[in-house]
């Protein structure tokens, strides 16, 4: 059993994103993970400021939600980053709970191609809604995601899963129509299958 924090950075509550989520979380439950969610729309996360306050194995200064998310993505073997696309990339509020594992980090004295810092080893996965489904719908948020998350963070990649052609930006969800819910079924059901 792995425990999986799912981090979902905005959208509708019954929106595409969130459809998309809960598919995943049930397949991942089912295959007997221990998974929680946490919305970004429910707990405030504010972008990082650079004031360099936290550094090394301080809290945050910020008041706001994100240190009492530490002990779980401590916690956690994998985190799954859930987002809309929004403005060819990832939600501000996705982007800023990323920012803030600044304070998570710990001294490196041998930093790897141009890193400061190390970071908890983690596995990571990306799940992703659009209403567009060109070839280059999602160019800029999987670039974010493999540069940030897993070049420069360090968390192994276990995918990704990028739902576009979900409708048109009239805030009406139609994943229903795709196969995307039943493809975020699969995913969670086999993320950590050999």
């Amino acid at each position: 059993m792995k425990k999986i924090l799912v981090v979902l950075g905005g959208g509708r509550p019954n929106g595409n994103t969130r459809q998309l989520v809960d598919s995943f979380i049930r397949g991942a439950t089912d295959a007997g993970n221990d998974v929680k969610l946490i919305s970004l729309n429910m707990t405030e996360v504010k972008g990082c400021t650079g004031c360099n306050a936290c550094r090394y194995g301080k809290p945050c200064v910020q008041k706001d939600g994100f240190n009492e998310l530490v002990p779980k993505i401590k916690a956690a073997d994998l985190i799954v980053f859930a987002s809309p696309l929004l403005f060819w990339t990832i939600s501000s509020k996705l982007k800023a709970f990323i920012e803030r594992f600044y304070c998570i980090a710990e001294e490196d004295p041998n930093p790897l191609l141009g890193r400061y810092e190390k970071y908890p080893v983690k596995d990571a996965a990306l799940l992703m809604t659009s209403a567009d489904d060109f070839f280059w719908t999602y160019e800029q948020a999987v670039s974010y995601y493999k540069f940030t998350v897993i070049n420069y963070i360090g968390f192994h990649d276990k995918g990704m899963l990028l739902a576009g052609g979900c409708g048109d930006t009239n805030g009406k969800p139609q994943i229903d129509k795709t196969n995307h819910l039943k493809d975020a079924y699969a995913f969670g059901l086999n993320i950590y299958k050999n």
